[in-house]
């Protein structure tokens, strides 16, 4: 995997070193994250994603439907 070189204010270095930290990650795999994301996704892949996963759920709900109040119920 090739290598670059890029410039970041010290603060915003900071921050992410702590970030990263904070998440178990390094600063090298989020901006690598955050580049594949921006490049590779649409504005819809997202919604294509989250359906995908729902049908892989593989939920039942037996003919119950929910109703917005539904949601507020604990």
């Amino acid at each position: 995997m090739p290598n670059i070189t890029i410039s970041i204010d010290d603060n915003l270095l900071k921050s992410g070193r702590q970030y990263a930290e904070k998440h178990q990650t390094s600063v090298n795999a989020l901006i690598r994250n955050l580049l594949e994301q921006t490049v590779r996704n649409d504005s819809t892949q997202w919604v294509e994603e989250c359906f995908a996963l729902m049908d892989r759920a593989n939920v039942h709900l037996k003919g119950k439907r929910w109703k917005r109040e539904d949601l507020y119920d604990v």
